[in-house]
């Protein structure tokens, strides 16, 4: 009696955290989680085998609205409490830490807010706490899982994970005690200023550390670089400072992440890191080293992703000797030096890279000169940036070879010559970026071919002859800047292609004519994206006009041309009449045609949404025009979150498109209580409530919904047809509807009428009050001569009918008798 007595409660706990649950956007907990079934069958749910009781709870992932019910402290014997990835809110009932048993708690990505109770980290069977991304907030407390003489707490626990809340207060002291723990998360979530314990060095098994974030402050405690069991050390973006230990790699031999970046590290890199044999992920940009880049870097065999940018480091010799060490890492994808004063020329054996290697970062780096021609070895790479160096001579003709460069910048170096066509090869380029070198020549018109472009920066050189029109072929780009070069004509007209552009810069040229009829009026437009632009905008364009206060010259008026306007006139004289003689044949052609259409009810003409033309593909500037800058005012609607059902039109275009409109005009015709928008009414206002009647012509079970009253709601118009006109008691129809539902005269002849809704209807009824179903579609005619013969009817023809009392539901008929409700 006890057992089924603690069952019984577990029972109870769990539909009350269903009760709990404001959204469930699949209904699963509604339909599976019922008191007439067993616990141990119900979606996420754990028994134990023998005693049936619930120990394990796990409904992550299933995108729940709602709260945590205190209930869910009855669960006596959870073992497992999973409610992650969720979004569920309110705090976290204290009647959780009840359960003595419990091991794992995972309340992560969720939406709970509240204090984090002192409680949670008193569970003398816990193993893991993940609570990371919510909204708690409060103080670690200082007693957390504290040892008592007698009893000591929380001595189980292996992980602990408070990432991403709005906790406050130091780390306390006491988390030394948890000896065995072996993870600890707690990134961007301190909002206090404090400093990491010595204790945390106490933690034998300790293999992760992740305090990023965190505004810590101080030296690291050299107990943390002497845990041998680490093997991810992340204190990224603190103000942490200091140096690493001379033989780091003694202190820190499982190391396989070490990331210090952004903080004030200081002192040299030790050469003892390049020991560390397991090493994959060496973080230490935007700190204070600096010193010799240790040549024996390459020593890290298993290095996938080196990041050493925005320190004061250099290299032993000028030929940037750690590059040519870093040749022997073949796992190295990421190399990001920027930021560095190297001070060198780079060496031939950058082609010897691994072909892993995808991005390489040396902006800034004082970097002198040729750009070896090897670089072209390095077939996968995507990213290569080495702007803001001292680099010369030209762009080596290999780099066409680079088919997966997808962003390219060497801004600002000392790079000459003319831009090949073989730049024009890198079909994958999104970015390509050569402002402030001194590239000479015409802009090759092969760029225009580079349709995956997004950002084109060829400003500050010495670019000469017109612009190529083909540039404006780059429909989807976003940015070009081909300002302060020596290009000279007009811009072409074709410059209106450019529908997304988001920024165009052509000052200190010397271009001359109206700025494109396109984008503008012939002069300086005023208004748009033109009304906040100043002076500096139009800088060197002296044959540009404008208002005075752009600083350009006034524009002229237009002089009129007598021999232009005496043609122009005579076309008016001739075309005028002719035009509007055709417009008046072609409009009383139309309508004629548009009265027949209705009249024969046959769907519209799909040309204009098959033809590409009739897709017109709006700018930004155009949107935002249109809307007044996203005004709140031009809001249509907002959503509020919930998932929507939307009616989607099948590839066959003119019957979706008017099975769409049938039940749109019905949906607009009739006005009745029982109605549900677009796709319920009733059956007897639809025939006889409004001028014209309308025929449901596929009413079956399927059609019909019940509301939570149990009334009936007739659906789905999408094949519904209006008696108007001549079709005032049958039409005509090819769309055949759900056999074993239809009328005779609707499956043999097409017909459609009132009185086939009713035959629908009677069927309908017929199957409830004898509880069977209905011949569906799956029946296969019998086919004799040119008519089609039902097997049901076969079978009716060839045996006596039944009794009325031989197919009516028993059930019902006592119901009746009884003066029960109706099921």
């Amino acid at each position: 009696m006890l057992l089924k007595s603690i069952i019984s409660q577990h029972q109870q706990a769990l539909l009350a955290l269903k009760a709990h649950i404001s959204y469930d956007h699949t209904n699963l907990f509604a339909r599976n989680w019922t008191s007439s079934t067993s616990v141990c069958i119900w979606i996420g749910i754990t028994c134990d085998v023998n005693s049936h009781r619930v120990i394990g709870l796990n409904i992550s992932s299933f995108n729940l609205q709602g709260t945590i019910t205190p209930q869910l402290g009855n669960l006596s014997s959870l073992q497992t409490l999973d409610l992650s990835h969720n979004k569920l809110s309110g705090n976290i009932p204290s009647s959780i830490f009840n359960m003595h048993t419990l091991k794992l708690l995972d309340f992560s990505d969720n939406q709970l807010f509240g204090s984090l109770s002192s409680f949670i980290f008193n569970m003398s069977s816990m193993t893991t706490i993940d609570l990371s991304i919510n909204r708690l907030s409060g103080e670690l407390p200082a007693n957390i899982c504290k040892i008592p003489s007698t009893l000591s707490k929380c001595k189980q626990l292996e992980e602990l994970n408070l990432g991403f809340n709005n906790l406050s207060g130091a780390i306390p002291k006491e988390i030394g005690n948890l000896t065995k723990l072996k993870e600890i998360i707690s990134t961007i979530t301190n909002s206090t200023v404090c400093e990491i314990p010595r204790e945390i060095g106490n933690l034998p098994y300790l293999a992760r550390l992740a305090l990023a974030t965190n505004n810590l402050v101080g030296v690291v405690p050299v107990t943390i670089f002497n845990m041998s069991a680490l093997k991810e050390i992340s204190l990224l973006n603190n103000s942490l400072s200091g140096s690493l230990p001379s033989r780091i790699d003694l202190s820190l031999p499982n190391v396989e992440t070490l990331n210090l970046g952004i903080n004030s590290f200081s002192g040299t890199i030790p050469s003892s890191i390049t020991n560390s044999s397991k090493l994959s992920d060496l973080e230490l940009g935007e700190n204070l080293f600096s010193g010799f880049i240790p040549n024996t870097i390459g020593n890290l065999r298993n290095l996938e992703f080196g990041n050493i940018a925005d320190n004061y480091l250099t290299s032993s010799t000028p030929e940037l000797s750690f590059l040519s060490s870093l040749t022997n890492c073949k796992k190295l994808k990421v190399l990001i030096v920027t930021g560095n004063p190297l001070d060198g020329i780079l060496p031939k054996s950058i082609g010897n890279f691994s072909l892993s290697l995808e991005t390489i970062l040396m902006a800034n780096c004082s970097i002198s000169g040729n750009i070896p021609q090897v670089v072209g070895n390095l077939s996968n790479l995507l990213v290569l940036e080495l702007g803001g160096n001292n680099l010369t001579g030209p762009i080596p003709v290999t780099f066409s070879q680079l088919q997966t460069l997808q962003a390219f910048d060497l801004t600002r170096n000392k790079l000459a010559g003319p831009i090949t066509d073989e730049l024009c090869h890198l079909a994958r380029l999104h970015s390509l970026v050569l402002q402030g070198n001194k590239f000479s020549g015409s802009i090759p018109s092969c760029l225009g071919n580079l349709t995956s472009v997004r950002v084109l920066y060829l400003g500050l050189n010495i670019f000469t002859s017109v612009l190529s029109s083909t540039i404006w072929n780059l429909k989807d780009i976003l940015f070009i800047d081909v300002s302060s070069n020596f290009l000279d004509g007009p811009l072409s007209l074709d410059i209106g292609n450019l529908k997304v552009v988001i920024g165009l810069d052509f000052s200190r040229n010397n271009l001359s004519g109206d700025i494109p009829i396109t984008i503008g009026e012939g002069e300086i437009p005023r208004g748009g994206p033109f009304a906040n632009l100043t002076a500096k905008s139009f800088m060197g364009n002296e044959l540009l006009c404008g208002l005075p206060d752009l600083q350009v010259s006034p524009c002229k008026p237009n002089k009129p041309n007598t021999h232009k306007k005496s043609r122009k006139m005579l076309l008016l004289v001739i075309v005028l009449p002719l035009s509007t003689a055709l417009i008046v044949v072609v409009t009383l052609t139309l309508k004629w045609k548009l009265i027949k259409c209705w009249k024969s009810r046959t769907g519209p003409s799909n040309d204009g949404i098959n033809s590409p033309q009739a897709i017109r593909r709006f700018s930004y500037h155009e949107l935002l025009r249109a809307t007044d800058r996203f005004s709140e005012n031009n809001l249509i609607g907002i959503g509020n979150g919930m998932e929507v059902a939307v009616k989607v039109f099948h590839q066959q275009y003119e019957r979706a498109l008017k099975s769409f409109e049938d039940e749109c005009e019905v949906r607009k015709r009739i006005r009745h209580r029982n109605l549900v928008k677009i796709i319920s009414s009733s059956l007897e206002y639809l025939h006889f409530g409004h001028s014209i009647p309308i025929i449901h012509c596929d009413l079956k079970p399927s059609n019909v919904l019940l509301d939570e009253d149990m009334v009936a709601h007739i659906s789905d118009f999408g094949i519904a047809k209006l008696l108007s006109g001549e079709d005032q008691l049958s039409k005509q129809t090819q769309t055949l509807a759900t056999i074993g539902y239809m009328a005779p005269e609707y499956g043999t002849k097409g017909r459609v009428s009132t009185r086939g809704d009713v035959c629908s209807f009677g069927i309908i009824s017929g199957g409830k009050e004898t509880r069977s179903m209905t011949v569906g579609e799956t029946c296969t005619p019998v086919r004799e001569s040119k008519y089609e013969v039902h097997p049901a009817t076969t079978t009716i023809m060839e045996h006596p009918l039944p009794r009325v009392g031989e197919v009516m539901d028993v059930d019902r008929g006592k119901a009746r008798i009884q003066g029960k409700p109706i099921k």
